[in-house]
């Protein structure tokens, strides 16, 4: 399966409260995990089974609460059971599409 998510803290302290701090303890986490995971400016995307995505998801999760006094987290998942290699197996094949639209 493949899951991309958000998550961010609200709720922190003083005015120059920033996200990017919270957001590289979430996506140290991710990386740390060996996962196949690719992170862009909006969200971060796991591959892997669902128990042990979620888990890594969970504990970006609590590393972001340290931040805030609330989280907010967004989720999109892509199931396929026994699909492997899709993080760049669906971008491969959207690539492939395009030059043979172009042709």
């Amino acid at each position: 399966m493949l899951v991309a998510f958000s998550v961010a803290p609200s709720g922190g302290e003083g005015p120059d409260a920033s996200i990017h701090d919270a957001v590289a303890a979430a996506v140290r986490i991710v990386r740390e995990s060996g996962l196949p995971n690719s992170t862009d400016s909006m969200f971060t995307t796991l591959e892997g089974e669902w128990d042990e995505v979620f888990e890594v998801i969970r504990r970006a999760t609590e590393a972001v609460g340290a931040f805030g006094s609330r989280v907010s987290l967004v989720l999109k998942a892509d199931i396929r059971p026994g699909a492997t290699g899709e993080l760049t197996g669906k971008v491969e094949r959207l690539e492939e599409a395009l030059r043979r639209i172009a042709d």
